[in-house]
């Protein structure tokens, strides 16, 4: 086999941009003539950027794949499934004809033909046209026509499912994702007419988007379901998109504070900035679609479905101190409900984002004890003022010593560091942050895509000797892993609360002959030899948590980089606290088991799992009435039977809920996964003095 064919393997890209670099275009209501679509052919310079793309990927990328016949089936069904994962536009038959392709993609790579590329986006251009025309057709024939007494259902993922065989099967299913839509808009009391407005508007809008596609996104679609095969963090940007990738990706510049993503037709939140006007809300969080966006209080709430990001983008942004209203549906959601939440825009301030303290209370045996609390919502450093010896540059690890000093000389007894929601950030400070807590060794290992490994090693002797608790979840990623993990191979701290992320790769990008790729060139391992990677840091002492993680994480990610391990490194070690394990389970499950919060989260994680398991969605209007309001009316009841186990004024409705003063989300006093923590790390000091 030729050495241009050696291993390696083509990373899923969370697609932080459009695909479409085309002028804003804003939904009209006018009715497209039908027209010929132009044909897509592939210029010399897509030839050229593919074969430096395929080069670049083989000899640099962390992960190493052979570029043979299995590559090319992985390439062929990832591109189908880049435009239609849900194969709703695509017959049987179009794939049939597709199907000589499927094991000479590798072939095609080192020689750049791009004649499958283009057949099968031409093609599917041509299949949106006629479904998207359908709809407008059967808007214009009446939505009455619809029959909503009608007993159906609806497939909400077809992903799996064989592929549709003739028009006529195509049309149904068409009907009915038709049906589902204006029945969502006929439950949230919209007039008939104006469903029909919207809707037209929307289809209208993205036929015009269909006709102005352009060769251009042809390649960087294949371009990046090749790139795909190597892993969620390896994405192609083209000259555009490289240009304005940090301004298209984040919306903390006078924004709500959240990163997006394009996914199917839908705007996808991918995590929310630390200290952000989204983070402090309290209503929305990651992998939550927004369908909707309006301005100030009363401005009319544009339907943003099928959009390009930069459009949804240049909407959600806004003066500082103005008002932008969402339309949101919840992460994992099957029946496709929406709320409204309004958001005040306003720059995320690197104040907010920097360490903060607060002494918390918590009562053990009858004893009110001071624990010290330091929230880290990222690991950041003033690179210029370390580089250039400032002596008062700003760093996670020294503003958390700081504070520790403080809260120590106001006689805490022990700390608990507050990693949740913590995406990660500077390296070093992960690496320092570590030192603060050990006296000296190994933090990290980080190997590269040669297979070298290099160590980061904390050089200081000085520690601060407190006991300590980490609480991780979740949405805790990269730098926080380091850390948590780091605590956890020496037995210094105990970590509390969810699995976290997994995301052990480092990225950089390389520049192509036309644009760049972002790629995973190292991977993280722990000093244990265990990779952080796909797995993450697994809590000694796990609390319940909403996230799905079959949802939110690496290893819900298709492609991601699997977990794997290197050579341990010889450390020091504190004492060991595994046999004291049980004794602390034991006293946190009868805690939890009898506390209104726990009891109402236990709850809520088993009936959310329930509703995730649906497979269909009901296109009965009665029927679905019923269980949108036996879904309400059970929210509500939960709320208040952990508000009358506490204590506390029952609601009238889930709309009270939303008030800052009602929602325990935005009060950090009732954080009952924090002071549950506070009493882990008490026991741990009780039963470690025994």
């Amino acid at each position: 086999m030729p050495n241009a064919r050696i291993a390696r393997r083509f990373s899923l890209i969370t697609t932080m941009i459009s695909l479409l670099f085309l002028p804003v275009a804003q939904p009209a209501a006018a009715k497209v003539e039908i027209q010929e679509l132009p044909h897509l052919t592939p210029t010399r310079n897509h030839q050229q950027t593919l074969l430096s793309l395929t080069k670049a990927l083989i000899l640099l990328h962390y992960q190493k794949m052979s570029i043979d016949d299995q590559f090319s089936s992985q390439l062929f069904d990832a591109f189908l499934a880049r435009l239609d994962r849900n194969r709703l536009y695509f017959l049987s038959s179009d794939i049939e004809e597709f199907e000589p392709y499927r094991y000479k993609l590798d072939d095609d790579l080192h020689t750049a033909n791009l004649e499958f590329a283009y057949k099968v986006f031409n093609r599917y251009q041509i299949r949106q046209q006629q479904r998207l025309e359908f709809l407008l057709k059967r808007i214009d024939q009446g939505l009455d026509n619809l029959n909503f007494d009608r007993d159906e259902e609806l497939v909400t993922d077809r992903s799996e499912k064989p592929w549709v065989e003739s028009s006529s099967q195509l049309d149904d299913l068409w009907r009915k994702r038709l049906k589902s839509t204006v029945l969502n808009f006929r439950l949230s009391d919209k007039k008939p007419e104006n469903i029909a407005e919207l809707l037209s508007k929307r289809y209208s809008n993205q036929i015009k988007r269909v006709f102005q596609l352009n060769s251009d996104d042809v390649f960087q679609t294949y371009a990046n379901a090749l790139s795909s095969l190597y892993g969620p963090h390896t994405q192609y940007l083209t000259p555009r998109k490289t240009e304005n990738f940090n301004i298209d990706m984040s919306l903390s510049l006078e924004g709500i504070g959240a990163v997006l993503q394009i996914e199917d037709e839908n705007t996808k939140i991918v995590r929310l900035l630390p200290a952000g006007p989204a983070d402090k809300s309290g209503q929305i969080k990651a992998s939550d679609l927004i369908v909707g966006v309006a301005q100030g209080t009363d401005g009319e709430m544009v339907d943003v479905i099928g959009w390009r990001l930069d459009e949804v983008v240049d909407l959600i942004r806004g003066p500082k101190g103005s008002t932008v209203r969402l339309q949101i549906i919840a992460a994992g959601s099957k029946d496709k409900f929406t709320k409204e939440i309004s958001i005040v825009r306003e720059r995320v301030k690197l104040e907010e984002q920097a360490a903060s303290k607060r002494i918390i209370e918590v009562n053990s045996e009858g004893k009110t004890r001071k624990l010290g609390l330091i929230t880290i919502p990222t690991f950041y450093i003033d690179f210029d003022g370390w580089q250039n010896r400032d002596p008062n540059y700003r760093s996670t690890t020294r503003d958390v010593e700081r504070l520790l000093n403080e809260m120590m000389a106001e006689g805490i007894e022990g700390l608990i560091i507050d990693l949740r929601n913590n995406g990660g950030g500077a390296l070093k400070e992960s690496v320092d942050l570590a030192g603060l807590f050990i006296p000296q060794g190994p933090v990290v290992q980080v190997k590269n895509f040669r297979g070298q490994i290099r160590v980061e090693y904390d050089q200081d002797p000085k520690f601060y000797d407190i006991p300590l608790a980490v609480m991780v979840n979740r949405l805790s990623a990269s730098a926080s892993e380091i850390f948590a993990g780091a605590i956890k191979d020496y037995n210094r701290g105990i970590i509390i609360g969810s699995q976290t992320f997994g995301k052990g790769t480092v990225q950089q990008m390389h520049q192509l002959s036309s644009g760049q790729v972002k790629m995973t060139r190292a991977k993280f391992y722990r000093i244990s030899g265990d990779s952080t990677q796909n797995k993450g840091i697994l809590p000694h002492i796990p609390l319940p948590s909403a996230v799905d993680p079959n949802i939110v994480g690496e290893s819900a990610a298709k492609g991601a980089l699997p977990w794997d391990q290197v050579k341990p490194l010889p450390h020091l070690s504190f004492p060991e606290f595994g046999h004291l394990m049980d004794s602390l389970s034991q006293a946190h499950r009868q805690r939890i088991s009898k506390q209104p919060d726990f009891v109402a989260l236990l709850e809520q994680i088993d009936y959310l799992k329930e509703k995730r398991q649906q497979q269909s969605l009901p296109l009965n209007e009665q029927t679905l009435r019923r269980i949108r309001d036996e879904d309400l009316q059970w929210k509500l009841d939960l709320e208040n039977r952990r508000r009358s186990a506490k204590n506390q004024q029952p609601l009238a409705s889930l709309s009270e809920l939303e008030q800052p003063a009602n929602n325990p989300k935005t009060d950090p006093d009732n954080d009952a996964l924090l002071k549950e923590s506070g009493r882990v790390l008490l026991d741990l000091v009780k039963l470690a003095d025994r």
